[in-house]
């Protein structure tokens, strides 16, 4: 009898063994995880993690392929540097990777997250608040309902720099302080008419913008270790609220101000129309009948717009001149572009900017070897996806380096050389985010909002600088292109040229 039941349980754990290893290989193996350095213990790769992000990327493309992964403390961070890829997780994947890793001090200044565009998840919120901005307020009608508050801030700009004539400018600074001018008047330039009162709260605006942006890109131990966010071991989200309370407090005084002032017109509209005067009628309206649209909304898409739309501009435009300075002959053909279409006595307007075919080639060129964000906003997978026989676990923090993809010698000829002239037969490469070896936008359902209202400003600005001026570096300064990796892309070394007027009236400066 024993000795049978020996035997009955041997036959069971054999059996039962026998099962076990059916199953494990019977079934598929699952992807692995994509490639990528070992890194240390506990903090991954953190230790190595080098200031120009986008170029350290770049190099581990090449050492571990077109997509790896490395450990950034407690998250996991999945790299992808090659078109077809791209593809997959910004068209075909797109639902699953349609949601945000929202950083510590990101969710801090844009009221909690879940409120505005850039950071909250794909869903009806989301959707309400996107359909909001790019139908109604960057939509071709309403970008030229605002057209007259962008001309007062840009002839501003072009007085400036006349006033200043023959001395060095700091170009990127100057147009850092227009662009924000132009944003602010377009959100609710309608409502602070006064000159002198929208520079005060111009120049306030330019501070805390500053600010954010480095508290942004600070690496912060909270966003590696979710776990310790709570105690905010840096200080980052403490700062960041004191910068949201101040902001906060321009905001509630410019939107009690419109109010009053749509009260007084009995609900219609005083002077210029604006942005803000859409967003307050559909708070009101409570929303678009299925999703509600708070105060909140209002003031965290106003975040938005100040904070995202102005750097990513002005440097733009820094980028291109500084460009075009290094290459004179570029710098000719634009200007007699200009002298064609505007002529000498003439003004640039923004109606002018569809009849500028080549300088439209020029800022193509510009963002493809600039492009604002060079990792374009991580994107997170809603849950685990395969992508390019690899895993992509739920959760992971994806970056689409688009800097390294646009600059790759198999898909551009002479890649590092600024030749606008390549984009001249290729109307496949434009904006759209519908070809993934040129993307500067991004593309899918989280494409850039403000695609529109950008190329249009970019074009109208530079337009208007290389009409009204002939530039020069001071004497002894040697251009340079060296690239400073951030939240957006900026040059190392603030680019400083000297004006000089080249049209013949005074009266085209005013």
């Amino acid at each position: 009898m024993d000795s049978f039941l020996v035997y009955a349980a041997a036959c069971l754990l054999a059996a039962l063994w026998y099962a076990a290893w059916f199953r494990r290989h019977s079934r598929p193996r699952s992807a692995p995880l994509p490639p990528g350095p070992t890194g240390l213990p506990l903090v991954g790769s953190l230790p190595f993690l080098e200031p120009d992000l986008h170029s350290y990327f770049a190099r581990l493309a090449r050492a571990h392929g077109p997509i790896f992964s490395l450990r950034l403390g407690a998250k996991l961070a999945v790299v992808v540097t090659s078109p077809s890829l791209a593809r997959e997780v910004l068209k075909d994947q797109d639902a699953a990777f349609a949601n945000r890793d929202v950083p510590a001090a990101a969710r801090v200044i844009t009221y909690g997250g879940g409120t505005e565009i850039v950071w909250n998840p794909n869903g009806p919120v989301w959707r309400m608040l996107r359909r909001a901005c790019v139908r109604e307020m960057l939509c071709p009608a309403g970008l030229d309902a605002v057209y007259d508050l962008r001309r007062r801030e840009v002839r501003a700009m072009v007085r400036s720099l006349r006033a200043r004539a023959g001395s060095p400018v700091d170009v990127g600074a100057e147009m850092f302080l227009s662009m924000m001018n132009v944003i602010t008047s377009t959100l609710w330039g309608g409502t602070l008419e006064d000159g002198e009162e929208r520079s005060v709260v111009g120049k306030e605006f330019r501070l805390l913008v500053a600010e954010i942006t480095e508290l942004l890109g600070r690496p912060n131990v909270s966003d590696f270790f979710p776990g310790l966010a709570r105690f905010d071991l840096q200080g980052i989200q403490k700062q960041m609220h004191v910068l949201l309370e101040r902001f906060d407090r321009i905001f509630e005084s410019i939107i009690e101000r419109r109010r009053r002032k749509l009260e007084e017109g009995g609900g219609k509209k005083q002077g210029g129309d604006d942005f803000l005067e859409f967003m307050l009628r559909l708070e009101t309206e409570g929303g678009d009948g299925k999703t509600p649209f708070t105060m909140t909304n209002v003031k965290a898409l106003l975040m938005d717009m100040v904070v995202g739309g102005t750097e990513t501009t002005s440097n733009t435009v820094e980028w291109t001149l500084a460009e075009m300075m290094q290459k004179p002959d570029v710098m000719k053909r634009a200007k007699e572009e200009l002298d064609h279409v505007v002529g000498k006595d003439g003004i640039v307007e923004e109606s002018h900017v569809p009849k500028l075919p080549y300088l439209g080639l020029v800022i193509k060129e510009v963002l493809r070897l600039h492009p604002a964000l060079p990792l374009l906003v991580p994107h997170c997978p809603s849950s685990t996806r395969v992508v390019g026989a690899y895993t992509v676990p739920e959760g992971s923090r994806v970056f689409v380096n688009v800097w390294a993809i646009q600059r790759d010698p198999a898909i551009w000829k002479d890649p590092l050389e600024f030749r606008p002239e390549r984009f001249a037969d290729a109307d496949r490469w434009d904006f759209s985010g519908n070809d993934f070896s040129y993307f500067p936008f991004g593309s899918g359902r989280r494409i850039c909002a403000g695609i529109a209202m950008a190329e249009r400003t970019v074009m109208y600005m530079a337009a208007s600088l290389l009409h009204s001026f002939d530039w020069e570096p001071p004497k002894g300064m040697t251009l340079e292109l060296e690239e400073k990796f951030g939240i957006v892309m900026k040059k190392a070394r603030p680019l400083v040229a000297i004006p000089t007027p080249r049209l013949a009236s005074a009266d085209h400066y005013c």
